[in-house]
This record gives structure tokens, C-alpha cells and sequence, in this order.
């Protein structure tokens, strides 16, 4: 009996989760067309997909890069605006205009993560973070000021509503899908390293300054993303919107997804957006819907207290993975029949 095992090669890998992603697009697609489910679950849905963008964009930094920014709102809010005032533009034609909208988002939160980036990840730890909280409460005072380009706080209106159920799931598919390959490169090797010893990795030959900073670019690109989607959605932004408590519940998400876990943080996400909404709504526990904050909250305190690695800890799924596993558990069958047979 050998004891070799059987490895899926990467390309194959690549293409049975390719073409299980797009199975599962079109049948949940069909399945959100065929009005099945009610407005508010749709609409839940559809949050889920922006704040599943949202956490692992910012996973980037925390759990894969190891520092700790709070101010991922703010990288939202730019994007929001900026697609949302080039969509009211309409410069382009139907799905250009969206698809340019999407990038001109992405485009102008990277350029403001670039400009955050390069002097604040000369800090750690609390001064990071310090200095990230405050760059999101300048970015949502300037939103309330500028009248002229943002409506104020009155909220800017009349954002064409781009983001459904397909949009947006593909959009979280092309997001994960490029920080996993990201992750998976010699780019991403050299992110972990400054993550699990920074002085290591640089006298290694590794440039700490600029993955950090490229890291803090990418993950502000996706979380501008995440805002053009979130406009796109409700047809109006209003800068309260992206409070400190915004960036605050992203990081809860993936802190409690499991930091350095995409999966954790994509179960995460659909949990921690859904939780609230079945609380109030579910009439099996509708006398527990005044106090629905409060379960809430002590779920968090509760998952911290006796699972603080996450409910993933940094775990990743991987369907191939699990076929590899399938296949050999036959195999070791078969040959275990031939062995007795024998």
C-alpha cells in the first residue's frame, strides 16, 4: 500500500473553485430573481456582500500585515462619494459608467491610502491607531463641510442604484480572489514576515516600508470599493454614515472572523450583519427583540472570553482541499480492501 497521496496541481485547483464560484453566483442569482426571499432578507444579503469587501480588505492590515488602523470608515467614505459623484456625472454609457465608477472609487481611496500610509505605518500599535481614527473623523467633518461637492449634511442624492445582488457578489469574488492570489505570492510571503518579526524580515532584504504601505493601498482600494457598493445601494449618503463606530464594527468583523482568515472573515461578516436583523425580526424571540443590543453584545464578550483566536482562528477554506481529502479517504479505502483481499 503506497503512502503517497493525491495532490490536486494548482491550475486544477484554480479551476474547480473558478467554476464552483460561478455555479453558486448563478443559482443564487436565479434564486434572489425568482423573489423567494422577502425585500428586508434581499437587502440583508446585499449588505452582507459590502461588509464581507470591508473585512477582508482590512484583514490586509490587521491580520496579514499585524497593525491596527481604525479608520477603514474613512477609506469607505472616499470611495463612496467618488463613485457616487461620478455615477451622478453619467460621463459614460450605461454599465461603463457603473464599471469606471467602481475604479475611480477604488482609485481615489488608494490614493488616500498612500497619502495616510506613508507617514502613519512609521508608527504602531496605539499611535496607528490613534492616527487612523483620526483621519477618518477629518475625512467625515470634511464630507459635512464641503457643500458645494458632498450636499453636506443634508446627503448627497440621487446615486443611481447599481448595486445588486449580482454586482456586488461578483465584486466579492474579484476582491477575495486577488488577495488570495496576493497573499499566495512572494508579495504576500513578505507581508507575513514583517507581521511575525518585522526586524527579521527587513534584515532579510525585505522593504518593510513599502509593503506596508502597498498593503495599506490595496486594502483602501477595496474598502472604496465596498463604499461605491454601499452607495449604489441605498441611492443616498450622509457623512454619519461613516462615523468612528463604522470602523469599529469592521474591525470587530474580522477580529472576530479570526485575524490572517478570510474565511472567518467572510462567516463573520454574514453572521455579525445578520444577528441583529433575526433578532428583531424572528417572532419565535420577538420578546427579545428590546433587548437584541444586549444579546448581541454579550455574544461578542462571550466569543472573546472562550475563543479569542476567532471563530476561524486563521483558518482558510479551500474546496480543493477538501476533494484532495475525499479522494485519498477512497483511495486508503480501496487499498486497505486490496490489503485484506490479499
Amino acid at each position: 500500500m503506497s503512502d503517497k497521496k493525491f495532490v490536486i496541481p494548482m491550475p486544477v485547483r484554480y479551476v474547480i473553485n473558478t467554476v464552483l464560484l460561478v455555479v453558486f453566483l448563478v443559482a443564487a442569482n436565479a434564486v434572489m430573481q425568482s423573489g423567494a426571499l422577502g425585500r428586508a432578507q434581499t437587502a440583508i444579503i446585499i449588505q452582507i456582500g459590502f461588509f464581507i469587501i470591508l473585512a477582508v480588505s482590512l484583514n490586509i492590515v490587521t491580520g496579514y500585515l499585524g497593525q491596527l488602523p481604525l479608520g477603514h470608515a474613512g477609506f469607505m467614505a472616499v470611495g463612496a462619494y467618488a463613485g457616487a459623484i461620478f455615477w451622478r456625472a453619467g460621463m459614460l454609457p450605461g454599465a461603463a459608467n457603473m464599471i469606471m465608477g467602481f475604479f475611480v472609487a477604488g482609485i481615489v481611496a488608494a490614493i488616500f491610502g498612500l497619502l495616510i500610509g506613508i507617514p502613519a505605518l512609521r508608527f504602531k500599535g496605539d499611535y496607528l491607531a490613534i492616527i487612523t481614527l483620526g483621519f477618518g473623523e477629518i475625512i467625515r467633518v470634511l464630507l459635512n463641510n464641503l457643500d458645494w461637492l458632498t450636499n453636506g449634511a443634508r446627503g448627497l442624492l440621487g446615486i443611481p442604484r447599481y448595486s445588486n445582488f449580482l454586482v456586488v457578489y461578483i465584486c466579492v469574488i474579484i476582491t477575495c480572489a486577488f488577495i488570495h492570489v496576493m497573499m499566495k505570492s512572494r508579495h504576500g510571503r513578505a507581508i507575513l514576515s514583517i507581521r511575525d518579526n518585522e526586524i527579521a524580515a527587513e534584515s532579510c532584504g525585505v522593504n518593510t516600508v513599502y509593503y506596508k504601505v502597498a498593503a495599506f493601498v490595496v486594502s483602501a482600494f477595496f474598502a472604496g470599493i465596498a463604499g461605491a457598493l454601499f452607495a449604489g445601494n441605498f441611492g443616498i449618503l450622509i457623512p454619519g454614515d461613516f462615523d468612528f463606530m463604522m470602523s469599529i464594527n469592521i474591525l470587530m468583523i474580522v477580529v472576530l472572523g479570526g485575524l490572517g482568515s478570510m474565511f472567518g472573515s467572510i462567516v463573520a461578516a454574514a453572521v455579525l450583519t445578520y444577528l441583529p436583523f433575526a433578532l428583531q425580526s424572528s417572532e419565535s424571540v420577538a420578546f427579545l427583540a428590546d433587548y437584541r443590543m444586549i444579546i448581541y453584545s454579550l455574544l461578542l464578550i462571550l466569543m472573546m472570553i472562550f475563543k479569542p483566536s476567532g471563530l476561524m482562528g486563521s483558518y482558510d477554506f479551500s474546496m480543493s482541499r477538501i476533494l484532495e481529502k475525499i479522494i485519498n479517504f477512497v483511495i486508503e479505502k480501496k487499498g486497505g480492501k486490496k490489503d485484506v483481499a490479499s
